[in-house]
Parts: C-alpha cells; sequence; structure tokens
C-alpha cells in the first residue's frame, strides 16, 4: 500500500504543478497557436525531456544541493530568465503573414514522415530544444523537487521505486501539455486563430519577456 500511497501523492501533486501557468504553458500554447498540433507536441516531449534532467538529479540526491545553493540557483535564475526573454523578443518580432500563406494546419498532419526533408528534421530539433531548454532552466524545478522526494516522500523510498515515480512524472506532464495541445489545435479554434498569429506571437512573447525579467530580478 506505501507504493500506492505515494503513486497517488505524486499524482496529484504533480498534475497540479503541471497545470499551474508558467513558462512551459505559454510555450507550448505559442507554439501551438502559430504553428500548428505537430510544432505543439514535439515543444511539449522537449519540455518532458527537461523534466528527465531534474528527476536524474533528484533521485541522484542533487536537487537539496541545488536548491541550497544561492550561486547555483541565481545562475540558473539568470540563465532561464535571459532563455525566456530571448524566446519572447523572437515572438514580438514576429510577421504577419500573406493570405496565401495561411494553409489550413491540418493538411500539414497528413504529410508522409518518410517524405520529410532535412529542413524539417532540423526544424523538429530545434522546437525539441526549444521545449527543453525552457523547462530545464527552471530556477523552481530544484526546489519543487526537494518538496516532492522529501516531504511528500519518504526519504528512505528504494530507488527503484524512485525511478517508477520519475518515469510517472513524465507520462502526466507529456499527457497534459498533449491534451493542451489537442485543444488548441482543434481546426475550428486553429483557423479563428490563424489570421492574427504575428498578434498572439507578440503578446505571449511580451508574456514571456515579463516572466524572463520577473525571473531574474525578483527575490528568492
Amino acid at each position: 500500500m506505501e507504493f500506492w500511497h505515494g503513486f497517488l501523492l505524486i499524482t496529484s501533486v504533480h498534475l497540479l504543478a503541471a497545470a499551474s501557468p508558467g513558462p512551459d504553458f505559454v510555450l507550448v500554447s505559442r507554439e501551438t497557436l502559430t504553428k500548428g498540433r505537430r510544432t505543439g507536441l514535439i515543444c511539449s516531449l522537449g519540455i518532458t525531456l527537461g523534466l528527465a534532467v531534474h528527476i536524474i538529479y533528484s533521485v541522484l540526491g542533487l536537487a537539496a544541493v541545488i536548491a541550497h545553493s544561492q550561486p547555483l540557483l541565481t545562475a540558473i535564475k539568470w540563465l532561464g530568465g535571459a532563455y525566456l526573454i530571448y524566446l519572447g523578443w523572437q515572438g514580438i518580432g514576429a510577421k504577419p503573414k500573406q493570405p496565401v500563406d495561411l494553409v489550413d494546419q491540418s493538411a500539414n498532419q497528413n504529410i508522409d514522415k518518410q517524405s520529410l526533408t532535412t529542413s524539417q528534421k532540423e526544424s523538429t530539433f530545434t522546437i525539441l530544444r526549444r521545449g527543453f531548454f525552457c523547462n530545464v532552466f527552471n530556477p523552481k524545478a530544484p526546489v519543487y523537487f526537494v518538496a516532492i522526494f522529501t516531504l511528500v516522500l519518504s526519504p528512505d523510498i528504494p530507488l527503484w521505486q524512485l525511478s517508477i515515480y520519475g518515469v510517472w512524472m513524465m507520462v502526466l506532464q507529456i499527457a497534459w501539455f498533449s491534451t493542451v495541445v489537442m485543444l488548441l489545435s482543434i481546426p475550428v479554434i486553429l483557423k479563428r486563430f490563424q489570421r492574427f498569429e504575428h498578434w498572439i506571437d507578440r503578446v505571449l512573447g511580451t508574456a514571456m519577456i515579463v516572466l524572463g525579467l520577473n525571473l531574474i530580478f525578483r527575490s528568492r
């Protein structure tokens, strides 16, 4: 029963954490509304891979070291804030598309995987990397995982059990953001946003800059 008790705790706590608005949510929303379902899902996968980094060092016991090291946290805050500002600046610079460029995003979903060009593959890596670094540079993560692995769960939990919890947290993360992507990419919704995607890019880009500045200048 101890395993399932921890499993339920992890599920409830991490779902609440994943659903709370933050840089990851803003990024996935922007990528989906302006570039479509495929981009949103790839970005979600990148965020989940970033979460894996936090889980691994937490299982190894390094989360407490990072959370209690002011220089390390400060460095992560500056890196994370600068990266969010960089992403936001890219969004602010978005230009309106010409009518001829406004094609149905759903058509892109029917492209055969075998026909992907080298540039599309590189684009996939770029999207994946964007989501990955957005999550990795979140300075709240070490503090969050210290709370998860020391306060919510018992400190003497065996490694195999922690590993299962970590994988389950990744499943919850990708499931949540995939749900967000699927909802935002419903054709009726996406088509309405498509003509205004440069404004969405600019608004959400501004939000990311604000998040980045807040990350850098707020007190610990």
